[in-house]
C-alpha cells in the first residue's frame, strides 16, 4: 500500500496512471474474483443464447444459398391459379432446354384398404422435375417409376396413418393409383408443411380421368424450366414479366426463392434473438444488483483509497476495468457454451426448415456475443459503480454509503437513457422496423417497470402492515423482505419476468385451442365441404340427410378479379407510392358469394345493405369494413370487376364488421342476388357430424359419389393445430429456458450474495441463542415469500397481458387452465427456498466465534 501511496503522490491525484489503475484493479479482484465471477454469471446464457442465434443465422443463410437450387428444383418457375390463356401458351412451350408441368390443388383420397379418407395436396406432374435435388422415396427409383404408369406416391405420414403399404392403392377423384413408393421430401417441402397438406403425387396425363379437373376447380399451374448454364434467368424473367403481367402469370427464380426464403426465416430468427435478449436483460438485473452490493461491501476499501490520495474518478476506474475484464471472461464462455448450443439449433427447428444445415463455426457470431457482453457488462454496472464517486474519505470512519437522489445526480439519468437507447438500438437492428422497436422497447420496459413497481409496492406494504400478531420466526422471515440489503426487487423482476413469458405462452397456446374448440361447438359446423358442383348440390344435400346430419349452410362462390377501383386500374396505382393497400386489391383473386341477406357473424359498420339488385340500378356490394379501408375505398366508391371473362360495375353500398372466428363461410366481399346466378360458380356445404366414427363413415359415403368434392373436418384441423402449436411452443419453450435459467443463476447469484450480507444477523442469532433449526425456519420462510411473490407477480402479468392478446388480437374469451398455473407457481416457489437453505448452510454448519473472526 506504501508503493501505491507513493505513485498516487508522484502522479498527482487528478492525473491517470493506467498502469496502476490495471495493477489495482487486479490486486484489489484477488479476493473477490470468485464473486465477481459469480456476478457476471448471470449474463453468459444470454450470450450464449445469442452468439447460438446468430451462428444458426449464418449457417441457414450460407446453406440457403448453397440449396437454393434443390430448393426450388428448377431455374425458373412460372405459375397461376386459374386456365393459361391461349396467346400464352406458345411463350411457355419454347421457354428453357428442359420443360415440365404440375397441376396442384386440394382434394380427398381414400384407401380402400381401410377405407380412410383424407384431404391431400395432390401434385399432378409431368417431365423431369426436379431438375436440382430430388423426390426422396422409399424405394429410391419410386421418384421416377411413378410417373410411367397408374401409380403415386404418398406422403409417409399418411402411409402410417392409414397403414398403407407400396403395392397398395388409393382412390384421387374416378381413378385407382396404385401406390409406388412413400414420399419423404420434395423439394421446398418442410416437417410443417406436411403435417398441414400432406402431398400425393400423380402422373399429369391421368388428371383429366380423374374428373377433378372441372370448370370451378380450384387449380394452381406450376410451369417449371430448365436453362442452359450460361443463360441469366433473372434477367430473361425480367424481360419476360410485362408479358407475364398480361397473361396474369407469376413467376419465380432461384435468386428470389433465396431472397424469399432468406426473409422468412430472418423474422424467425429474429424472433428467437429477441427472446435470446429477454434472458440477456433478465441477467443485467442480476449484474447491476449484484454490482450494486459489491460496491456497498467495498466502501472501505474506496474510501482508504481516497485517503491514500486516489480521486474518485480513479476509484470508479478501477472497479469499472474489473467489472470489464470479468465480463469479458463471462462473454468468452457464453460464447463457447453458444457455439455448442448451435449444434441442437437445426434439430430443433428441423420441421421447419426447408433446407439442411450444415453446422460449422461462426466467427463472426463469436465476435458480436464478445462485443455485446463487454458493452452489456459495462453498461448495467455503469449505475452502481457512479455511485463510486460519492464516497469520500470520511468513510474509513462512518461506513456506509450515502445514496444521492435521482433528481440531484444526473450522470444517474444519463445512464438510464444510455440503457434505454442500447435496447432500442439492439432490438432495432434485429427487427428493422421503427414501430415494432418501440412496440417491444415499451413492451420490455413496461414489464421491468410494472415487475419493479409491484417489488417496491410488496416492500412498502410489508413495512407498513407488519404482521406484529405472527411468531416470532414468521416475523423475522418476514422482515427480510424490507430489510437493508434485501433481495424483494431482483428476485421479483428477474424470475416474475421469466414466469411471466413462460406463463404467457401456455396461455397464448390455450387460448388458440380453445377458440377452435368452442367453435365446433354443440351449435356449430365441423364438417365443411367444399368444390360441389351446380348440378351435385342437390344430391349432396339428399345424401346428408339421408345420414341424419344437417345441412347448415349452402352457399354459392364466384372467384372474380377486380379490374379497377374508383376508376383506376393496377398500372395506375403501381405509379403511387401510397396505395399500396389499393394496388394489392387489384392484385389477388376473389371468392364471393351472392345472397339477400346478412348472416349472423356480420354486422353493418356504415352504408347500408342492400340484398337485391334490381334491373337498370346499380349493383351495390358490401366489403368487410376492415378490407374496404385497407384498399381506401368508402360507401358509394365504384368497382369493377373480371367475372371469369364478362366486366361488371359495382357500388360500395355498406361496410361490414365479420366475425371470423366462426366456423362458417365468411366473406370479405358479397353481392346481392339477382347479379351472379348465372356466373360460373362452385357451392360449398357446412354441416355438424357427431363422433369421429360418424365423420369417417359420412367422408367414405361423400368420396364415393362425389370423387371431386373435398372436406375439411374440423376435428382433424383441431388435432393438427394442436400439432403444429406443440411444435412451435416446444422452440419458444427451448428458448424460453434460457430466460428461466437464467432467472435462476439471477436467483443463485443473489442469494449467495445476500449470504456476506446475512453472516452477521445469523451470528448475531446464534450468540443470543437461536438454534440452527431456527435460524433454518426464518431462512426457509424468507425465501418462500420471495419466491412466492416472484412466480406470483410474473403469473398476474402474463395473465394480464394474454387477457390484452386474447380481448383485442384473437377477439376471444380468456379462461386459463389453473392446474398447469399452480404446478409452476409451486416449482419455482419451492426451488426459490431450496437454493436459499442450500447456499445458507455454510453459515449454520460454522460456530459464531469462526465466523465473528472471519469477518475480521
Amino acid at each position: 500500500m506504501a508503493a501505491d501511496h507513493k505513485i498516487l503522490t508522484m502522479k498527482g491525484q487528478g492525473s491517470l496512471n493506467y498502469r496502476w489503475l490495471l495493477l489495482m484493479a487486479w490486486r484489489d479482484s484477488r479476493r473477490n474474483r470468485s464473486r465477481l465471477f459469480l456476478f457476471i454469471s448471470s449474463i453468459i446464457l444470454g450470450i450464449a443464447a445469442l452468439v447460438a442465434i446468430y451462428s444458426f443465422e449464418n449457417n441457414l443463410k450460407k446453406d440457403i444459398d448453397l440449396q437454393a437450387k434443390s430448393l426450388m428444383g428448377a431455374d425458373l418457375i412460372i405459375e397461376t391459379n386459374k386456365a393459361v390463356k391461349e396467346e400464352a401458351l406458345p411463350m411457355l412451350k419454347t421457354l428453357g432446354i428442359e420443360r415440365s408441368e404440375e397441376r396442384t390443388f386440394a382434394s380427398m383420397i381414400y384407401f380402400p384398404k381401410s377405407g380412410g379418407t383424407r384431404l391431400v395436396n395432390v401434385r399432378a406432374l409431368s417431365g423431369e422435375f426436379p431438375y436440382y435435388g430430388d423426390i426422396e422415396t422409399s424405394p429410391k427409383n419410386a421418384s421416377r417409376s411413378f410417373r410411367l404408369s397408374k401409380q403415386a406416391l404418398v406422403d409417409k405420414t399418411l402411409m402410417l396413418q392409414y397403414d398403407a403399404k407400396p403395392g397398395d392403392s388409393i382412390k384421387v377423384g374416378e381413378l385407382v393409383f396404385q401406390i409406388a413408393g412413400l414420399l419423404n421430401k420434395a423439394p421446398g417441402q418442410t416437417g410443417f408443411n406436411a403435417s398441414v397438406a400432406p402431398v400425393v403425387y400423380i402422373p399429369l396425363s391421368y388428371l383429366q380421368d380423374t374428373g377433378l379437373s372441372q370448370k370451378g376447380s380450384r387449380i394452381t399451374y406450376n410451369f417449371y424450366y430448365k436453362f442452359s448454364p450460361e443463360t441469366d434467368v433473372d434477367k430473361l424473367a425480367k424481360s419476360l414479366e410485362p408479358k407475364l403481367e398480361k397473361a396474369e402469370l407469376d413467376y419465380e427464380t432461384i435468386e428470389s426463392r433465396k431472397e424469399n426464403t432468406g426473409r422468412s426465416f430472418e423474422d424467425m430468427t429474429e424472433f428467437l434473438a429477441l427472446v435470446g435478449f429477454i434472458a440477456l436483460l433478465l441477467g443485467c438485473i442480476g449484474v447491476a444488483s449484484a454490482i450494486h452490493i459489491y460496491i456497498r461491501e467495498k466502501i472501505n476499501t474506496i474510501a482508504v483509497l481516497r485517503c491514500l490520495g486516489a480521486s474518485s474518478r480513479q476509484a470508479f476506474l478501477i472497479y469499472l476495468i474489473q467489472i470489464a475484464g470479468i465480463g469479458l471472461i463471462g462473454s468468452m464462455i457464453g460464447a463457447f457454451l453458444g457455439t455448442g448450443i448451435q449444434q441442437f439449433l437445426p434439430i430443433v427447428l428441423k420441421d421447419f426448415l426447408p433446407v439442411e444445415i450444415n453446422v460449422s463455426i461462426s466467427w463472426i457470431a463469436i465476435g458480436q456475443g464478445l462485443l455485446l457482453g463487454l458493452i452489456i457488462s459495462i453498461l448495467f454496472a455503469l449505475l452502481p459503480l457512479v455511485s463510486v464517486r460519492n464516497i469520500s474519505p470520511l468513510n474509513t470512519l462512518r461506513l456506509s454509503l450515502e445514496e444521492t437522489s435521482l433528481f440531484k445526480d444526473p450522470i444517474k439519468w444519463l445512464v438510464y437513457l444510455i440503457l434505454v437507447l442500447f435496447i432500442f438500438y439492439f432490438t432495432y437492428v434485429q427487427i428493422g422496423s421503427l414501430s415494432k422497436t418501440i412496440f417491444f422497447t415499451m413492451g420490455v420496459l413496461t414489464g421491468f417497470i410494472a415487475l419493479a413497481a409491484l417489488a417496491y409496492a410488496i416492500m412498502w406494504l410489508a413495512r407498513r402492515y407488519f404482521p406484529l400478531s405472527w411468531s416470532y420466526l414468521w416475523r423475522q422471515g418476514f422482515a427480510n423482505l424490507f430489510r437493508p440489503n434485501n433481495q424483494t426487487l431482483i428476485l421479483v423482476v428477474s424470475i416474475g419476468l421469466g414466469t411471466t413469458f413462460i406463463c404467457t405462452l401456455f396461455f397464448v397456446q390455450d387460448i388458440l385451442i380453445n377458440r377452435v374448440t368452442r367453435s365446433s361447438g354443440k351449435n356449430q359446423a365441423n364438417m365443411v365441404l367444399f368444390d360441389i358442383q351446380t348440378n351435385q348440390k342437390q344430391a349432396l344435400s339428399d345424401l346428408t340427410k339421408r345420414m341424419d346430419l344437417p345441412v347448415l349452410q349452402e352457399v354459392p362462390i364466384v372467384n372474380m378479379r377486380m379490374t379497377e377501383i374508383k376508376g383506376r386500374n393496377a398500372a395506375s396505382y403501381k405509379k403511387d407510392s401510397v396505395a399500396l393497400g389499393a394496388l394489392r386489391g387489384l392484385e389477388r383473386e376473389y371468392r364471393v358469394t351472392y345472397r339477400d341477406s346478412l348472416s349472423d357473424s356480420e354486422g353493418i359498420v356504415d352504408g347500408k345493405w342492400i340484398g337485391k339488385a334490381e334491373p337498370g340500378k346499380p349493383v351495390y356490394v358490401s366489403l368487410e369494413d376492415a378490407y374496404a379501408k385497407r384498399i381506401g375505398v368508402k360507401i358509394g366508391d365504384e368497382l369493377t370487376f373480371n367475372v371469369q371473362g364478362a366486366p361488371l360495375k359495382a357500388l360500395v353500398g355498406s361496410t361490414r364488421k365479420v366475425d371470423w372466428n366462426r366456423i362458417q363461410t365468411n366473406f370479405i366481399l358479397i353481392f346481392p342476388t339477382g347479379v351472379l346466378e348465372d356466373a360460373p360458380q362452385f357451392h360449398v356445404m357446412l354441416t355438424q357430424v357427431s363422433s369421429n366414427e360418424m365423420s369417417a363413415k359420412y367422408q367414405q359415403a361423400v368420396v364415393k359419389m362425389f370423387p371431386n368434392i373435398s372436406m375439411i373436418d374440423l376435428g382433424l384441423v383441431l388435432s393438427v393445430l394442436d400439432e403444429i402449436l406443440d411444435k412451435l411452443g416446444f422452440v419458444i419453450r427451448f428458448m424460453a429456458a434460457f430466460s428461466i435459467i437464467t432467472g435462476l443463476i439471477v436467483l443463485i447469484a443473489s442469494v449467495l450474495i445476500s449470504k456476506y450480507q446475512r453472516i452477521r444477523e445469523s451470528v448475531l442469532l446464534r450468540t443470543i441463542g437461536a438454534s440452527r433449526k431456527q435460524i433454518l425456519a426464518i431462512t426457509a420462510l424468507e425465501y418462500f415469500f420471495l419466491g412466492a411473490l416472484a412466480a406470483a407477480a410474473g403469473i398476474i402479468l402474463a395473465m394480464l397481458a394474454s387477457w390484452v392478446m386474447a380481448r383485442f388480437v384473437f377477439e376471444t374469451n380468456f379462461s386459463p387452465e389453473l392446474l398447469p398455473v399452480l404446478i409452476l407457481f409451486s416449482l419455482i416457489t419451492s426451488l426459490t427456498v431450496l437454493i436459499g437453505l442450500f447456499n445458507s448452510r455454510g453459515v449454520l454448519n460454522r460456530p459464531p466465534l469462526e465466523v465473528l473472526r472471519s469477518e475480521v
